[in-house]
């Protein structure tokens, strides 16, 4: 069963970085990793995504501030986000997209992330 935690989420001021975490068990390997987000009385939407081949994909609201990646050793996934500005505040989820199916179907909990002007 697929299991995911996020953390590293806290409240900075516009232009500082922060790194989140998904920790993960039970992803199958031939899987797509991704991130969302959601802010206040907004839809969850799109961040990135990352693949089996470390083929990576970004909405264009973050493509060159924000880097994921994965750590297989460690099962677990980052989103490095630099020069982070207000309209970044939202709730970022992790979550998985297992081989055959065509949605993200696991989501974790989600982790808080707030930016100060």
């Amino acid at each position: 069963q697929v299991h995911l935690v996020e953390s590293g989420g806290g409240l900075v001021q516009a232009g500082a970085s922060l790194r989140l975490s998904c920790a993960t068990s039970g992803v199958p390997f031939f899987s797509i990793m991704g991130w969302f987000r959601q802010a206040p009385g907004k839809e969850r939407e799109f961040v990135a995504d990352i693949n089996w081949t470390d083929i990576t994909s970004y909405s264009e609201s973050v493509k060159g501030r924000f880097t994921i990646s994965r750590d297989n050793t460690k099962n677990t996934v980052y989103l490095q986000m630099n020069s982070l500005k207000p309209e970044d505040t939202a709730v970022y989820y992790c979550a998985v997209r297992v081989p055959g199916v065509s949605d993200f179907g696991s989501w974790g909990q989600g982790t808080q992330v707030t930016v100060s002007s």
